[in-house]
């Protein structure tokens, strides 16, 4: 009696496990939850605990990590100097002729920073050397020593870098100000080449002429600054249109005559 309970199968009964169930067991492994799936906030900060915290929020932080690599990227600024000789010559040749007053509807399509990067560097090379050939020049006639002087390097490069770059600026937030709209990037193109006449002036008044010297400078001065004005006047609309073209004309025309004051006296 005991025999017959002890071997009769016992897979069948209800309840039982069978050997196979154990095998399956151990053969699972779990698998990781999908990128979209909701994730536990960390257990810190005083709402610890609330809301669910998801992946996406990584790829955030990285699009805007993105943008600021990009104003830092020297690739961002390829397409402000994406012009050709015909075209800058164009350009330098309207800047000489300022009654026209048509240099924004020359670069609308295509505003260029050649202007403010390459004609202001040509320019303090030109006041730093040509500079000291007019100090020699005039020094010639006396028994005084004559030694190159750096400091023009100085002066010409913080007088002409910080004009090119903060009075554009400052006339860019001043007429965003007064309501109307504004390019900055067509500011710094037009006050670029706006230099351009004084870098010609430059190489004019190293004759040890003292009148000539100052017709030169009131020529390149009034040729600069009418360029700069006129231009603004086709391109700014408002009642206060006579303050931004003064101040335009005299920042500009005081440009000249510090060149001339400082490199050529």
């Amino acid at each position: 009696m005991d025999d017959s309970y002890t071997n009769f199968p016992t897979s069948h009964l209800v309840g039982s496990v069978p050997a196979v169930v154990t095998e399956e067991k151990n053969s699972y492994k779990p698998q990781a939850p999908a990128a979209n799936s909701p994730i536990l906030p960390p257990n810190n900060g005083p709402n610890a605990g609330r809301g669910y915290q998801t992946l996406g929020g990584e790829g955030d932080g990285q699009q805007s990590t993105n943008r600021w690599n990009g104003v830092f990227s020297v690739s961002s600024y390829t397409e402000y100097f994406n012009v050709d000789t015909d075209l800058v010559l164009n350009r330098l040749m309207s800047s000489l002729n300022p009654t026209t007053g048509d240099f924004f509807s020359k670069i609308d399509a295509n505003p260029d920073l050649y202007g403010l990067v390459w004609i202001s560097t040509t320019l303090v090379f030109v006041l730093s050397s040509i500079g000291n050939c007019a100090t020699y020049l005039m020094q010639s006639d006396s028994n005084s020593s004559w030694n190159f002087d750096v400091n023009y390097v100085n002066v010409a490069a913080c007088s002409v870098y910080g004009y090119a770059l903060l009075v554009p600026l400052g006339f860019y937030f001043l007429i965003r100000y007064m309501g109307t709209s504004a390019s900055l990037i067509r500011f710094w193109c037009l006050w670029g080449y706006s230099l351009f006449v004084l870098v010609l002036s430059s190489f004019l008044l190293i004759i040890p002429v003292e009148f000539l010297r100052w017709t030169i400078t009131i020529a390149a001065a009034t040729t600069s600054a009418s360029f700069v004005a006129l231009n603004l006047r086709t391109y700014v609309q408002s009642d206060d249109l006579m303050i931004i073209l003064v101040a335009s004309f005299a920042l500009q025309a005081a440009l000249t005559i510090f060149i001339k004051m400082w490199f050529f006296s």
